[in-house]
């Protein structure tokens, strides 16, 4: 197995929290579910040309794209296919991030998964072609990052939302957003439609995934889960209420989740 990851040098450090690169020989077919966080992620499989998602739900219905794709702003979970993720090449954008490359409105673009060709990118193909060429990891990704920062758009981002943004990530367990949203000089409409356009979920409730991931980190923080205390913390009205929007977020109950998590808090695996 091969994991290395890089983060990008500034502008695009702004926009991209990781660029990695993964390595690992082929095993059983398995389905994983994969938790929703904050940003978009984009996806390239060297295996084979083709992503495969599945809906976590009971039809289990598999969303194909090409093997170039990026995958919107979640605020549910999705399955992804273990036997698939062989060799591929993946960049985390910071929430709001991948705005800078599209010029998509991504609240287009949330709980989905496109094919990065059919979003308007040029030079995918290309770009693949490279990479299945390019036997180094370091270069491989170094490749994908100049692809990167050609298409990076400086200001695409509105600055009330990049502020919104930063006040979220500083106070993650904020139980009503109408404060920021006075703050921010706008009215709530034009607020909402700012925050979608660039985000890809509305204000409330990519505060809500905030407080789901706030949850999450404080499970893997403490040896001892009280539950009490995580649903006082990460400012959810009760036990019961943590539940209802753990469940809404992951697909299974935080007791579930605490059974069954692995070593990567994102991947939990099904039985």
């Amino acid at each position: 197995m091969s994991f290395v990851q890089f983060r990008p040098a500034p502008p695009l450090r702004d926009s991209i929290a990781t660029i990695w690169d993964w390595r690992v020989e082929p095993g059983e077919f398995r389905l994983e579910r994969l938790l929703p966080s904050p940003g978009a992620g984009l996806i390239v499989n060297l295996f084979e040309d083709e992503t495969r998602v599945y809906a976590d739900d009971a039809t289990r219905r598999c969303e194909r794209t090409e093997g170039c794709a990026l995958n919107g702003q979640a605020l549910r979970s999705f399955l992804i296919d273990t036997r698939e993720q062989i060799a591929v090449m993946g960049v985390i954008f910071r929430p709001g991030g991948a705005a800078h490359f599209l010029r998509e409105p991504m609240q287009r673009l949330a709980d989905t998964h496109a094919s990065l060709s059919a979003l308007g990118l040029t030079g995918v193909g290309a770009l693949r072609e490279r990479l299945l060429n390019t036997l180094d990891a370091t270069a491989r990704i170094a490749l994908l990052e100049g692809w990167l920062r050609e298409r990076y758009r400086p200001d695409a981002v509105h600055p009330a939302i990049a502020w919104a943004l930063r006040t979220l990530e500083a106070s993650p367990c904020i139980a009503r957003v109408d404060g920021l949203v006075a703050a921010s000089g706008y009215s709530a409409r034009r607020f909402g439609e700012l925050f979608q356009q660039q985000v890809g979920a509305g204000a409330k409730a990519y505060a809500r995934l905030l407080r789901f991931r706030a949850t999450i980190d404080a499970m893997e923080r403490g040896r001892r889960i009280e539950w009490s205390r995580i649903a006082a913390d990460c400012g959810f009205h009760d036990q019961p209420h943590l539940v209802r929007e753990f469940r809404a977020f992951a697909g299974m109950t935080p007791g579930e989740y605490a059974l069954r998590r692995g070593p990567d808090v994102n991947h939990v695996a099904l039985t």
